[in-house]
């Protein structure tokens, strides 16, 4: 990918707005590990567990990166990540409890290791959207980093008031596993042999959509039948 192609530029966009939609794991995982911590103690226990957890993030996504280039990986990465988008949209989906921790130190360990564990998503969507580029994949976690670190919680009550904005980042995961999908190296070989070559865009583009309209559909009838089984109480 040429370096600030519009290529690239569209690529960077779409890596900083999954770390945003990804974004709330974060604040969880932060907020139950600290809230035990004295008060002078949970910015320290915020700053060096966030510090670990991204620089662990970052070599692990640089590894799927290249990881990606391994023959079905991609296709693997890319069906994974239509889960992962169809994951998102469920509202009925709970967290696993995070204990809090009453030490500096052990807070921080449950903030890296609780967010290694749960950061599988945000690695293989940004790994997917980088196609390839290390540094696309470190110019976009560097400057996500502070919005990860102080923008996460804002972010999380613009989602409950905006519900909308999770439906956007559900299709732009499913869009980014669509074309990492056709990506792979089989299909992509497939798409451009001489008898399939002229009508190539048309099936690229259709499979793109469809996989797109169908995650989201598919997530929004799942909320729908949870919402009329779990009615809200009444006030």
């Amino acid at each position: 990918m040429e370096l600030f192609s519009p290529e690239f530029w569209t690529a960077l966009g779409i890596i900083i707005f999954i770390d945003l939609i990804l974004a709330g794991d974060n604040a969880i995982v932060i907020a139950l590990a600290a809230r035990k911590l004295p008060a002078h103690q949970q910015k320290k226990a915020i700053f060096w567990g966030t510090f670990g957890a991204i620089a662990i993030r970052l070599v692990a996504t640089l590894a799927v990166v290249y990881l990606m280039k391994v023959p079905g990986l991609q296709l693997a990465g890319g069906l994974l990540l239509v889960w992962i988008a169809y994951k998102l949209l469920l509202v009925h989906e709970p967290h696993k409890e995070i204990q809090p921790k009453d030490t500096l130190i052990a807070s921080i360990r449950t903030i890296v290791i609780a967010d290694a564990a749960m950061g599988i998503d945000n690695v293989i969507a940004v790994a997917g959207a980088a196609k390839g580029d290390m540094l696309l994949v470190v110019i976009g976690l560097l400057i996500t980093i502070p919005i990860i670190v102080w923008g996460s919680t804002l972010f999380i009550k613009l989602v409950n008031r905006f519900p909308i904005i999770i439906y956007v980042g559900s299709a732009v995961l499913a869009y980014t596993a669509a074309k990492m999908i056709t990506h792979e190296k089989f299909i992509d070989g497939w798409l451009k042999s001489e008898s399939i070559a002229p009508y190539e865009p048309f099936i690229h583009w259709t499979f793109v959509v469809l996989v797109v309209i169908l995650t989201v559909v598919i997530g929004k009838m799942a909320n729908d039948r949870y919402a009329k089984s779990h009615p809200a109480p009444s006030k």
